[in-house]
């Protein structure tokens, strides 16, 4: 079978699977963001307790397999009385783990804004909240966000597990259609194109985009 009939055979299926990936890269996407702050500023608390709980978080995901920590929340949580959703437990356990690692990211970034700016921030009589909502964050944002760029391709690539547990994403359809067709270039090399052409043609850009914006907003273009 060619490309192109098999293209015309099997397009729909992988098209909602694109769908299903884009909608758990989106939700993985704010759930890694926000934990990543969180964490991050955590870990630069005076707080002790915020501080340990913060480790302890960055450390469990990052030194643990993503795969492992899939079917903790998929296949063992539920003989502990919680039971969660296909869908919800890849979106939990792909932003759980990228979070981890944007965690670092976030406190990288803070304490790479230079000790100028911390210092004419407290002479302006600035609240520690003022100070790092107006000065400290939007110059940590812009620090990070190319190391952010990578870590959501990162993340759209590790959503390819969720197939694992039967989320109908793109590697999901792939699989099934290669059990049906045993055209296995076909269908991983088509899976292999569109995630590639959300990375390089959509997630790529935009990001650079935002970089440009803040940049230009910070008066660093």
């Amino acid at each position: 079978m060619g490309v192109f009939e098999f293209l015309q055979l099997y397009w729909p299926r992988l098209l909602s699977g694109a769908w299903i990936t884009v909608l758990v890269f989106f939700c993985s996407t704010v759930l890694s963001v926000a934990l990543a702050i969180c964490a991050g500023l955590s870990k630069l608390s005076r707080a002790r307790l915020l501080r340990v709980v913060a480790s302890c978080y960055i450390e469990l995901f990052r030194g643990t397999s993503l795969l492992v920590q899939l079917y903790w929340i998929f296949f063992v949580l539920p003989l502990f009385g919680l039971t969660i959703g296909k869908f919800e437990a890849g979106v939990l356990a792909v932003g759980l783990n990228l979070g981890a690692y944007g965690a670092e990211l976030v406190r990288g970034a803070i304490v790479a804004v230079p000790k100028g700016q911390w210092e004419a921030a407290t002479a302006l009589n600035m609240s520690p909240i003022q100070r790092m909502r107006r000065v400290i964050i939007p110059q940590a944002l812009v620090i990070s966000l190319p190391m952010w760029g990578n870590l959501l391709i990162e993340l759209l690539k590790a959503t390819a597990l969720v197939s694992l547990i039967s989320v109908t994403d793109i590697m999901f359809q792939a699989k099934q259609i290669n059990g049906l067709t045993f055209l296995s270039a076909q269908s991983f090399g088509l899976a292999l194109v569109i995630y590639y052409v959300m990375a390089r043609f959509l997630l790529t850009p935009g990001m650079r985009f935002l970089e440009r914006r803040l940049r230009s907003k910070l008066g660093r273009g």
